[in-house]
């Protein structure tokens, strides 16, 4: 007897478990490990993952797997060891490992029936007028019609009902339908004298297949010859054609032709950088390098050109980039170098889309994907590098659960496939330069940018005294000059804001009152367009209103500034701009990243304005002038990183201008000219940066020196979320060593969101052996009340949001 080690889907401590069960005879030579399989769970059926296909079992009695999801496995060898690697880590459930690494179109969805199995009459009141002539019911009706539960389990218990749970896979197929000759050559030769003269469509299609023989798609073939499916059909009546289904991927890209590029001759210092990389790749030996490399120094070759050495071994590669906005670009550069052998993966694809692209690296019909964080989990098995662009980004860091690092899961698949690890940026995160520079991790370095040109030159601009000298516009003189400049010129501009919206908030100048989300704690944003105030935690809406809702005064004013109100403002000041605005209201549809780049590249905008999204990346020829709007909108949030986020941002943001032939120049305007970030910011100084900011996390011990664990309380009722918070850091300061701190409970910097207060408990640790242990005691204490009493305890061992 063949026995399947199955993790289920159900995420909870008792069943985190492998259980074992019977392979009835017709699975016995077609379950692998790593496939999904369907299998009895209590009443239900449930999806699960085998992780193992054995012989024996120490149990007597052993349950038959019910059904097979899949052909071939969904995991690899070697992406079942990382899940389990990533549960340990992040102290998650396997199946929440397991399921993260799978696109949504194959994560499974549940579903239950009724059945009937008793005459009606003896159904209660309540149940007989549901079932009326029917045998069997959806669930879900139960739920419309409201009947008491009660009813069902009677009746249930009574055996005149049974539930059924139906296990059904999101995942969809594209199909087509292909042509071919159901009959040889001399067969379709002789039936050609058998035609009557009037017969010429059909006589067309036969000779095409006489002479081609293959199979074709049928709106090729309806195309080529400019007939129509009716005469396919009367052929294949008479049995001298058959159709079939065929599997279709779905193209992103709408088959767009891509333009061979070729390998460029490098730099003395991109040679220099290139060369340990590549002796990595030829002895298949695993290294972490970080290529900290100037923007416009030329790191996108270097990682093209590892990649060709790569393929050439006959292996693959990841490269993950940070921002659906960036990767256009990207794929642009690597689909015009490697074609058809590039897969592409985030969040902007359909979910078919995403299925598709997953299936051809399944298949091993591509070599290379480039992608955003999920892209690591690539069921590639035979990796020969993995590059990570942008490294410092936050968005490498999954928010739900598994909390999971792509850095951290890309150096686990670099030491299994002893294969190098390339964490490439401008600015690196503190924790990674700071294991650059301890030679955990090897330092490459690229200080110039290609052809030598010069970083654009930057002004920093203090709006205090634009204030003082009576200017009250979010632009200074000094921009508006700049811009009017770059416009004569036919030159393009760069502004960054890093908030969206027309303004951040609403308040009433008679009685101060500021409107707010009634589920969150933080103010509403007026979006102008629609003219309604937004939430951006929780997606509440209401119209803008006429009139105060406290004393009904119609002095109700907008402040602060957002994407919407620069645009208008823009318009005023500059009527003959024109003005593309990227952020996420401008962006939401599928493809509108790439549309309005590709506007801007195309030079049919002469101002790109925009958040965050267009801060790195993007490289266009023409932009001369970079213009940061609110230096300080980031700097004093409540988090010990907000200095490194904001030279970070400041960094990329200028390294836009001035790429190519065209000298650059970058406009800061601040309310704080003299705080260290946008002083070092402007000078490009990561090293002294760093030093300093160094110096302030050894002080405040934070990252790099220690690390971080942050648990998060939540739940609708205060009193409860404070009484638990209290409880574990009272458990956690009993069993933890003297060396860990343990801060808090504190209130959230953002105490109420969609209605549920949130406590957080900080610990600061070197080294914490019962860290681990303790944690995931606390979560098995409280596991009841998280299942049934709408309690939410969140682990996170290495913060990045701290709001």
């Amino acid at each position: 007897m063949k026995i399947a080690r199955v993790i289920v889907d159900v995420p909870a401590f008792q069943t985190d478990r492998p259980f074992d069960y019977e392979i009835p005879e017709k699975f016995e030579h077609m379950i692998e490990k790593g496939m999904r399989v369907i299998v009895p769970f209590g009443p239900r059926k449930v999806m699960g993952f085998v992780l193992e296909v054995a012989d024996q079992t120490d149990l007597k009695h052993l349950k038959p797997i019910d059904d097979v999801m899949d052909l071939t496995p969904v995991l690899t060898g070697e992406l079942i060891e990382l899940g389990k690697w990533i549960r340990e880590q992040t102290l998650s459930f396997h199946i929440t490992a397991y399921q993260v690494m799978l696109p949504q179109a194959l994560k499974a969805k549940y579903e239950k029936e009724l059945e009937c199995l008793a005459l009606e009459e003896e159904l209660s009141d309540e149940l007989k007028p549901l079932f009326a002539g029917r045998s069997v019911i959806p669930f879900a009706e139960i739920q419309e019609k409201q009947i008491p539960y009660r009813k069902v389990q009677e009746a249930i218990k009574d055996g005149l009902v049974e539930v059924h749970y139906i296990v059904k896979s999101k995942e969809t197929r594209k199909k087509s339908t292909w042509v071919k000759p159901a009959k040889d050559l001399h067969q379709l030769e002789e039936a050609l004298e058998d035609f009557s003269p009037a017969a010429k469509k059909q006589r067309a299609i036969v000779e095409f297949f006489i002479e081609h023989k293959d199979a074709i798609p049928l709106k090729q073939l309806l195309d080529t010859l400019h007939t129509t499916r009716q005469t396919v059909q009367q052929l294949m009546k008479k049995g001298l054609l058959q159709t079939f289904k065929k599997d279709e991927y779905r193209d992103p890209y709408n088959n767009r032709e891509f333009i061979q590029t070729k390998p460029k001759e490098l730099t003395g210092e991109q040679k220099q950088a290139i060369k340990p990389i590549e002796e990595s790749i030829v002895n298949e030996k695993h290294d972490v390098f970080l290529l900290h490399g100037v923007t416009g120094s030329g790191k996108t070759e270097i990682y093209l050109q590892t990649i060709e050495k790569v393929l050439k071994k006959g292996k693959e590669a990841i490269v993950l980039v940070p921002e659906i906005a960036l990767t256009p670009q990207m794929v642009q550069r690597f689909k015009s170098r490697f074609g058809a052998d590039v897969a592409v993966m985030h969040s902007g694809l359909s979910p078919g889309e995403k299925l598709d692209e997953w299936r051809k690296i399944q298949r091993q019909e591509v070599k290379v994907v480039v992608g955003a964080r999920s892209a690591i989990f690539a069921p590639f098995q035979n990796l020969g590098i993995i590059i990570i662009d942008e490294e410092h980004e936050s968005s490498y860091k999954q928010e739900d659960n598994p909390k999971y690092h792509a850095r951290d899961v890309a150096v686990f698949r670099g030491q299994y496939h002893r294969c190098p690890v390339v964490l490439g940026s401008a600015t690196p995160a503190l924790e990674t330069y700071a294991r650059a520079k301890k030679g955990v991790y090897r330092l490459l370095t690229l200080s110039r940018r290609i052809n030598n040109q010069s970083m654009p030159e930057v002004e920093i601009v203090d709006m205090r005294e634009e204030l003082h000298r009576g200017n009250r516009s979010m632009f200074s003189r000094s921009l508006q000059e700049k811009i009017q400049e770059r416009l004569s010129r036919k030159e393009q501009i760069v502004l960054f804001l890093n908030r969206r919206g027309y303004s951040t908030f609403v308040i009433c100048r008679d009685c101060g009152h500021t409107l707010q989300c009634p589920h969150c704690d933080i103010s509403l944003t007026y979006h102008r367009k629609q003219e309604r105030l937004k939430c951006h935690y929780c997606s509440y809406e209401i119209p803008m209103p006429g009139r105060c809702p406290e004393c009904y005064s119609d002095t109700i004013r907008y402040f602060g500034t957002g994407t919407q109100k620069v645009e208008e403002a823009l318009q005023l000041t500059f009527p003959e701009a024109r003005i593309i605005r990227m952020d996420v209201d401008t962006t939401r549809n599928k493809g509108a990243h790439e549309r309005l780049l590709a506007e801007f590249g195309h030079r049919r905008a002469d101002i790109l304005l925009g958040t965050q999204m267009i801060a790195k990346g993007l490289d266009f020829e023409h932009v001369t002038l970079v213009g940061v709007l609110a230096a300080d909108s980031m700097l004093h949030l409540p988090d010990f990183r907000s200095a490194e986020k904001t030279f970070q941002l400041l960094t990329q943001v200028s390294g836009r201008a001035g790429r190519h032939e065209l000298p650059g120049e970058v406009l800061i305007q601040t309310y704080t000219p003299e705080h260290y970030t946008v002083e070092l910011a402007s000078k490009y100084d990561y090293e002294q940066f760093f030093y300093k900011e160094m110096q302030i996390r050894k002080k405040f011990q934070y990252p790099p020196y220690y690390y971080l664990a942050l648990i998060t309380v939540s739940h609708p009722n205060q009193i409860y979320t404070i009484e638990v918070a209290q409880r574990m850091a009272k458990m956690l300061n009993s069993r933890l060593s003297g060396q860990s701190k343990v801060l808090g409970p504190t209130p959230s910097p953002l105490l109420r969101i969609k209605d549920r207060y949130r406590y957080q408990c900080m610990v600061k640790y070197k080294v914490e052996s019962k860290l681990q242990m303790t944690i995931k005691r606390i979560l098995q204490v409280y596991e009841e009340d998280m299942q049934k009493n709408d309690l939410q305890i969140v682990v996170d061992f290495q913060p990045y949001h701290l709001m």
